[in-house]
């Protein structure tokens, strides 16, 4: 059948799966937006108040459902406002389709009006980007750019279309879904090689990372963990993947992990490395981590061994595939000093801060949103002091239900992501945790769950300070509180009422369990403001470039 380059484009997004779409309209995409109310009854497109929202709600629909998330824009600032998002899905690996039209190709290269080189400026945050000049070409460009979104290592894939190529007319066909799996050549004698460290090893610890989250390889770790003994740690992005009820999961390790977890990979002679990559904010001083440990690496990306750590060993796999290859290798064994090694380290050093309900503390929040939202609730944060709270205390046991901006650490990343996580799982209670600083980056989002029924329940852990940049600043700066006290006069109550939504504040832990219970049954969105000390910092903590040994706790 011959139709235009709009109807290509919604034609091959159906083909590709593709239920929900994020965006907004302007001059260059409104042949794409008419096709889209022409089938509005196969697209769900959820309008956002920013095009940065749309990217980080494509992202949060990526994180929630494992599928890959699209977002539109149109050319220009439209397409610039999608250039964050876009970055922070790459930092993480998260698959996305970025749509921006451009102005037609007759204009391409003139500074003809919001005309921008959107490829040029994404090359570097993008697994590939496309520049469609043809309608002939159109299809199969769009059909390559979810394949290479999914394939491998996932990532955001950008595909710019001027224009006149979105109105143009050309012969379309469906075709089949490729499979977009990996196959990877895992040879015995690397496998024997690795089963032999692990089976040889005293002090053995796994440090995992978001690829075992990706490739939903939570069961086959544990497995491997209970077979041979051997304790583990994760990083802010594997969280999820092991129950916190696993006796042999140390908790989150790295600048703001568990001390337990930093002493176990400084003492350990062996560190299995799976789907994680050596960032700085756990390899804090790379000279010093693990200095005791034969370190082997096993990362889906060849990119990333001997990056950030030079390693002893590496296989090149995604860490589902590699484990279910290694277990018939891995002998049993027990580990009985190795493990009570640890438990002390964990019953002395371990940080516990102390409980006061007349007051609102951080830990005591996290773990009334744990207990009342319930084992399947989402979290979906944003950046400072509060993500690291809840990657701290918010207790989630199954993948995908921790969603934050790790890599490139993005404020205002999280009431996007939450509205794209609503959407992919609407029968799931999705949390918004975040600061004042980080809210005001996106509230105008806010809108948008209310015009769409989201029942978005955000926590706004309000200091009144851009908390953990203060943190840093009284830690490390002689508290020379630069730019970081805004003095804002923002009444978060009055404007969750003025979007149309619910809010309450909250003084104590009693209001608090009040408010979170009448949110969990409210249809619509809740802006809960805890009032929280602006002194309140996050511990454990060890300053950057130092080693685990320098960890504060007091």
């Amino acid at each position: 059948m011959k139709i235009n380059g709009s109807q290509i484009l919604v034609e091959v997004l159906v083909e590709q799966g593709v239920d929900t779409v994020f965006g907004y309209p302007g001059g260059a995409i409104l042949n794409i937006y008419d096709a889209l109310y022409l089938n509005s009854d196969r697209i769900h497109h959820i309008l956002t108040a920013h095009e940065q929202g749309a990217s980080h709600a494509a992202d949060g629909y990526a994180r929630a459902t494992g599928k890959t998330g699209v977002c539109l824009a149109t050319s220009g600032p439209g397409a610039t406002n999608l250039v964050t998002g876009i970055a922070t899905a790459y930092m993480d690996s998260i698959p996305m389709v970025a749509i921006t039209a451009n102005v037609g190709t007759s204009l391409i290269g003139k500074d003809s009006f919001q005309e921008v080189y959107i490829a040029g400026i994404t090359m570097p945050i993008t697994k590939h980007n496309f520049v469609v000049r043809h309608v002939e070409e159109l299809a199969d460009t769009l059909r390559d750019a979810f394949r290479i979104a999914q394939t491998g290592r996932p990532g955001p894939v950008l595909v710019d279309i001027p224009k006149d190529v979105t109105a143009n007319e050309c012969e379309f066909e469906n075709k089949p879904l490729v499979d977009t799996s990996t196959h990877y050549d895992l040879t015995e004698t690397e496998l024997r090689r690795v089963a032999k460290a692990i089976n040889t090893a005293k002090r053995p610890v796994i440090y995992f990372g978001g690829g075992v989250a990706i490739s939903g390889a939570g069961e086959q770790l544990a497995a491997l963990m209970r077979k041979a003994d051997i304790p583990a740690s994760g990083t802010m992005m594997a969280i999820g993947s092991l129950s916190t009820e696993n006796p042999l999961y140390l908790g989150m390790v790295g600048m703001h992990g568990k001390v337990s977890a930093g002493f176990a990979i400084d003492r350990a002679d062996l560190v299995l490395a799976i789907g994680a990559r050596f960032s700085d904010r756990v390899a804090t001083d790379p000279n010093s981590f693990a200095p005791q440990a034969k370190v082997i690496h096993i990362d889906i990306d060849a990119a990333e061994i001997n990056k950030n750590m030079a390693t002893d060993d590496s296989i090149v796999s995604d860490a589902k595939t590699f484990l279910e290859a290694v277990m018939p290798y891995v002998e049993e064994h027990k580990h009985a000093e190795w493990r009570a090694e640890i438990a002390d380290w964990q019953a002395r050093m371990d940080y516990r801060p102390k409980d006061n309900d007349s007051i609102l503390l951080p830990h005591q929040i996290m773990g009334i949103i744990a207990e009342l939202a319930g084992d399947d609730a989402l979290i979906v944060t944003d950046v400072g002091q509060h993500q690291m709270w809840a990657a701290q205390y918010c207790r989630r046991n199954h993948p995908r239900q921790f969603l934050t901006s790790g890599g490139l650490g993005t404020m205002g990343f999280g009431y996007g992501a939450a509205i794209g996580a609503q959407m992919g799982c609407p029968d799931k209670k999705v949390i918004h945790v975040t600061g004042d600083g980080s809210f005001h980056m996106n509230l105008n989002e806010l809108c948008t769950t209310v015009s769409n029924d989201l029942p978005v329940i955000t926590v706004l852990m309000n200091n009144g300070v851009l908390g953990m940049v203060r943190q840093w600043q009284t830690m490390f700066y002689g508290k020379r509180y630069s730019a970081t006290d805004p003095h804002r006069k923002t009444d978060y109550v009055k404007l969750a009422e003025a979007f149309g939504a619910h809010g309450a504040r909250c003084t104590d832990l009693a209001d608090f369990r009040k408010a979170f219970e009448k949110a969990l049954k409210h249809q619509g969105p809740t802006i809960i403001d805890c009032v929280i000390g602006a002194d309140e910092r996050v511990l454990p903590m060890v300053p950057p470039g130092k080693s685990v040994r320098n960890f504060v706790i007091d």
